[in-house]
């Protein structure tokens, strides 16, 4: 496998493709598993856990799963997610088994982070699947917001060129010696440049949501690439 980093939407493509592998993964591990179910698990119930993830009705209100599917990705993240919550260490050490040619390790803890919406640390059942949703269900524009949310590193609204690096720098390290042709250590730097040129339409030295969602919607790889996320499950 060889991956070439030379699409002008990179960054923005090569973010959401790469959720789309974690998605993806998600399945292998049997996290998103979408079978029929029974009556018998019309409710979310654990005995012995440590969070209780909230009822059917009020998940489904927040996503756009049905209950049936609500109650397969339910099964599935507490087969392996036993606690219900999933902590920073144990989602790296799952994320990193899929990108076992590089270190996978900062890329993982930014991930993270845009699936622990409420900072506390862990990812609740509540924090996966309403993320998921929005990859897979939402509208170009939810994704995109969270697109932006998984490069807006400190959360204060505004991407700068400094949290472009750190999150450029974290995807050339998880592909590791699969990236064709060999990476120069400017490249990361490269691409950031280009990423603003492109994205900061006035100028300031940083990137708002509203050039972010604005610049991508005009560009036909970024939208396509919204496409990877319908039918995974």
């Amino acid at each position: 496998m060889s991956v070439r980093w030379e699409t002008e939407g990179l960054q923005t493509v090569g973010i959401v493709c790469l959720v789309f592998m974690f998605l993806k993964l998600m399945h292998l591990l049997g996290l998103i598993d979408i079978t029929e179910t029974d009556s018998s698990d019309s409710d979310l119930e654990l005995s012995t856990v440590r969070h209780q993830p909230e009822g059917l009705d009020q998940l489904q209100s927040q996503t756009k799963f049905t209950k049936k599917e609500l109650q397969s990705l339910y099964r599935g993240f507490k087969n392996e997610c036993p606690s219900g919550l999933v902590d920073e260490e144990t989602f790296k050490t799952i994320y990193s088994q899929f990108f076992p040619q590089g270190d996978a390790t900062t890329y993982a803890h930014f991930l993270f982070n845009a699936f622990d919406q409420d900072r506390n640390g862990s990812i609740r059942f509540e924090d996966f699947v309403i993320g998921l949703s929005v990859l897979l269900r939402g509208t170009v524009t939810e994704k995109l917001n969270w697109a932006f949310n998984l490069y807006d590193i400190n959360k204060d609204g505004y991407i700068t060129k400094e949290e472009m690096l750190l999150i450029m720098q974290s995807i050339y390290d998880m592909m590791g010696r699969y990236t064709y042709p060999m990476v120069r250590d400017e490249a990361p730097s490269e691409h950031v440049e280009k990423f603003f040129q492109k994205m900061d339409r006035n100028r300031d030295g940083v990137v708002t949501i509203d050039e972010f969602i604005e610049t991508c919607q005009k560009d036909e790889n970024i939208m396509s690439s919204m496409q990877l996320f319908e039918n995974v499950i």
